[in-house]
């Protein structure tokens, strides 16, 4: 197979696995057995695109031709490419999750579940190998479309509700922002292609540069950038599975690789450097990184916990692209794979906890640990990723982070990140902590460790998280060719 046919059947064969869920319906170890297959299939063909890429290959296709000079077009560069290595990599983990967290809850409409994050996964991949913008937008308005069924799926007055401020909020944002800022970067251009170094060098003044960047910045509501984040804690109300997914796989993931696509292929960051918006426009994104750490450590809810402090952390993703350095790029990128691991791994804990014990609260699970080792081993391993500690891979990605930040010559915003972190072993740490080493007995009398699938999965994205501490090496020399050029 060639790499050209394996870009365009990136999305034809989760929209197929989609269509064969359905077929499959009142056959649950089939359906599910070809949710997996898909999964499978997708990571074969993401990794048949990686070594085309690591071959010198820039393969690209489209799909259709729209307007002159805006066609919906596919091609592989480095930034989709880690993207797609890390949802399609995820997909299997969360499909095997998924399996074990679904009969053990005994959810409902189980079908439009695994059809939903198919196509869900679809729209990611096409978010990730768009060629222009016109194709990423539509893409990820797919992908917003394709989440609601699963953001609404216990069918709840709750549910409905959450689901109304989490379409509201991110269609809001894409077609009243993001939307304005495509038009206008037309009209200055005559193109959308994402170029290297970008295409909007000498379209405009500084000052018209720096007003269509911040429409770009909160236009992708996706990131979660203060105050159009809402929508993310809201969507909790989802099965754990799709918590999951939300916030490692694809939406919030969808939402920071755009602002660094942007950022890196529309503008490029000589660009912005010189642009004025890069003095001030980056404490924005601190000050999303601490008042979501601070409303986090007020959480009581352990996904709400988790969900603030996902705002926090894609407030480092974003942090780094609006530094306009090299090492904020690279320290960006590092952290959409780094976070992805951690954070999915936390989801999948609550969501074991979940169904073993049926608690909800963090204040619920003193001495959890000794009936749950297994989950709250995970728990403690993947809280030091988020952290930034080692030997997890979270470190990485902080590190490049701060070396943006002095790059930037910007100590404040260094002292930031320092915070930050402090604040991530003050909302986390205390989890584990109570769990294992808590006198408190009765919380664990009776209870045992969730499903074997749950446990399968929750290992592996652990184990995940390490590995990626002593082999960063293939994301760095992914990512670093996006700044070299």
């Amino acid at each position: 197979m060639n790499a050209t046919t394996a870009l365009w059947l990136t999305i034809a064969v989760p929209l197929a696995g989609a269509a064969l869920v359905v077929v499959l319906d009142r056959r649950p170890n089939q359906r599910e057995g070809a949710t997996l297959l898909t999964a499978v299939a997708l990571l074969a063909l993401v990794l048949r695109l990686w070594f085309a890429l690591q071959a010198g290959e820039t393969p690209a296709k489209v799909l259709v031709e729209t307007l002159p000079g805006i066609p919906l077009a596919l091609a592989v560069e480095p930034l989709g490419m880690l993207f797609a290595l890390v949802a399609s990599t995820l997909w299997i983990v969360t499909s095997i999750y998924s399996i074990g967290y679904m009969r053990a809850h005994h959810e409902k409409h189980q079908t439009r579940f695994y059809c939903a994050f198919a196509v869900a996964l679809a729209s990611a991949m096409g978010v990730a190998f768009a060629a222009n913008m016109f194709t990423l937008f539509v893409f990820y308005e797919a992908l917003t479309l394709s989440t609601y069924p699963l953001v609404t799926h216990a069918g709840t007055q709750e549910a409905r509700r959450a689901g109304r401020v989490y379409l509201g909020l991110l269609l809001g944002t894409s077609i009243g922002l993001q939307l304005f800022a495509i038009v206008w970067t037309w009209m200055l251009t005559g193109t959308l292609d994402f170029r290297d170094g970008g295409i909007l060098r000498d379209a405009a003044p500084p000052t018209v540069i720096g007003a269509l960047y911040i429409i770009y910045i909160f236009g992708i509501g996706k990131a979660a950038l203060m105050p159009f984040h809402r929508w993310l804690p809201a969507a909790m109300v989802a099965p754990t599975p799709v918590s999951a997914l939300l916030h490692a796989v694809a939406v919030v993931k969808a939402g920071v690789f755009t602002v660094l696509k942007v950022t890196v292929y529309l503008f490029g960051i000589d660009l912005l450097a010189h642009s004025g918006v890069s003095e001030w426009l980056p404490y924005v994104a601190a000050a999303t990184i601490l008042i979501a750490s601070l409303v986090a450590m007020s959480q009581d809810n352990l996904k709400l916990r988790l969900a603030y402090s996902t705002v926090s952390q894609l407030g480092y993703v974003v942090l780094g692209a609006l530094l306009a350095n090299a090492a904020g790029i690279i320290g960006g990128a590092m952290h959409i794979a780094m976070h992805a691991f951690g954070k999915i791994t936390l989801f999948f804990c609550a969501g074991a906890i979940l169904v073993a014990t049926h608690k909800t609260e963090i204040s619920q699970m003193r001495g959890l640990g000794r009936s749950m080792p297994i989950t709250m081993a995970a728990f403690f391993i993947c809280s030091l990723s988020i952290i930034g500690l080692p030997p997890m891979g979270g470190m990485w990605s902080k590190w490049f982070l701060a070396l943006a930040t002095l790059d930037a010559g910007k100590l404040s915003l260094l002292a930031v990140l320092m915070v930050s972190t402090l604040l991530n072993v003050a909302y986390l740490m205390p989890i584990p902590i109570r769990a294992f080493f808590s006198s408190d007995k009765a919380t664990a009398t009776g209870i045992k460790e969730a499903p074997l699938p749950c446990l399968i999965a929750l290992i592996i994205s652990a184990i995940g998280c390490m590995l990626l501490f002593f082999y960063p090496d293939p994301v760095y020399r992914l990512i670093t060719p996006v700044v070299a050029r």
